[in-house]
């Protein structure tokens, strides 16, 4: 097999291939028992039939093509090989000359991966927000901690904001039944906005076994689009009732003895979430650098590939909650033309930045151990609600187990970066990659 290269665009390049008749014989005999397989000829039993019998019964030309068919991806293969072509997606074959006995030519136009010059990555800078921890924002957790062991407790007064709610309900359209539509004894709490809108407001100021009528849009089903009248009945009223602020709280939600152990426990844990904010914005700020700093193409197929499956995976989400795209485009005052340039100008970001990870994970050698890779098995996998074999095994059968494997290589990749350039906040301060993390030697300091 002999092959060229020609570099047509920084992302882009032709293969021309060049195989001797000869090295199609394994090919040409697979064919030939292919065809016996799937043909009758009377006087001859399936998988039997002489190649001679073939050939004139279906023709030389069948047998060259379905050889060539099955040879041409281990000879494209060989050239990407033989000339370290790294390429990205699938490569548009076009056979120029198919004879009988003659040199099977093919070219094939495929993607690569550009060439990059990599910068110094000390010289990058880059500023995040200070670090700020109010009292008011203890507050915020003390409360939503006493809020997760607060009672509820019956009342006979009106529905208020904030109460738990004993109700049924019984949606019309034009006076008939929408499907679905009722239900009892449904357990509410009013200004959640969890169930339908208007509900919260149409509830307030009603008391047990007091009912009213209230105007609602549908989003799916028969009615989907059409305004329907939902009765309303208050079974129920029930008022949340929080725990004294003391020390006695502290030990029933905590560990702790004292409410001021528990403040100060809090506020240690929300510091290490705001250090860990701080490293997400460095970390998304490194990239935006990079992008600036470093040119990189964005193969055309690949960002039209992506765009596809950004507009098909928004299809299924809008399928789920029973809208379509044109709902969609008309509740964002959106065209489908606008919407293709905004999903085309995210998808190319999308492509060059994880082409220069894949650059720097190369450069920089980065490893991805069989630990690191499982974790993120496992990871995905309980985010998904399945084992970790199986996601594993879904994965492998969709041939995509490597993209989760680049994943990780160009996560480790990035880190790597924001641990060689200059982080600072707003004040000037200097951060280590190490304090933003939390690391057991910091903390113990």
């Amino acid at each position: 097999m002999q092959s060229t290269v020609e570099t047509l665009s920084p992302t882009r390049v032709k293969l021309s291939i060049e195989v001797p008749f000869a090295e199609l014989e394994p090919s040409l005999k697979k064919a030939y028992r292919t065809l016996a397989q799937q043909v009758s000829i009377p006087g001859f039993r399936k998988g039997k039939i002489p190649a001679a019998v073939i050939d004139q019964r279906i023709g030389r030309g069948a047998v060259l093509s379905e050889a060539v068919q099955e040879a041409l991806p281990e000879q494209y293969m060989a050239a990407v090989q033989a000339h370290d072509v790294k390429t990205i997606g699938r490569p548009d074959i076009d056979v120029q000359e198919l004879a009988d006995g003659e040199p099977l030519k093919f070219t094939a136009v495929v993607d690569v991966r550009p060439e990059l010059t990599l910068p110094d990555f000390s010289g990058i800078s880059v500023t995040v927000d200070e670090l700020e921890l109010t009292d008011e924002q203890v507050d915020e957790q003390v409360n939503s901690l006493r809020d997760r062991f607060a009672t509820l407790k019956g009342v006979e007064r009106a529905v208020a904001d904030g109460d738990y709610v004993t109700l049924d309900l019984n949606a019309t359209v034009d006076g008939k039944d929408v499907e679905g539509g009722s239900a009892s004894g449904i357990s509410h709490e009013v200004g959640s906005g969890q169930l339908l809108p208007g509900l919260d407001e149409a509830v307030v100021g009603l008391s047990a076994d007091e009912s009213t009528t209230f105007t609602t849009a549908l989003v799916a089903g028969e009615f989907a689009g059409r305004d329907a009248d939902v009765a309303v009945t208050i079974k129920g009223v029930k008022e949340k009732e929080l725990p004294e602020l003391d020390d006695e709280f502290a030990q029933m939600a905590s560990e702790f003895d004292t409410l001021e152990e528990l403040r100060d426990d809090l506020r240690t844990r929300l510091t290490r979430v705001k250090r860990m904010e701080q490293l997400m914005s460095a970390r998304d700020k490194a990239i935006d650098a990079l992008i600036e700093a470093v040119d990189v193409p964005a193969p055309e197929s690949v960002v039209a590939e992506e765009v596809e499956h950004r507009k098909e995976s928004m299809l299924e989400q809008l399928q789920r909650v029973g809208a379509n795209l044109e709902e969609y485009l008309k509740a964002e005052d959106q065209t489908e033309e606008g919407l293709t340039a905004e999903l085309t100008e995210s998808a190319t970001k999308a492509v060059r930045i994880q082409l220069l990870l894949d650059a720097i994970a190369e450069d920089q050698d980065v490893q991805v151990s069989d630990d690191e890779f499982g974790q993120e098995i496992v990871h995905r996998a309980q985010q998904s609600g399945v084992a970790p074999q199986q996601y594993y095994d879904q994965l492998v059968r969709a041939g995509v187990a490597g993209s989760v494997f680049g994943d990780v290589r160009r996560g480790k990749a990035l880190a790597q970066v924001v641990e060689n350039i200059k982080i600072t906040d707003t004040t000037g301060a200097e951060l280590k990659v190490d304090e933003l993390r939390g690391t057991p030697a910091v903390e113990a300091e």
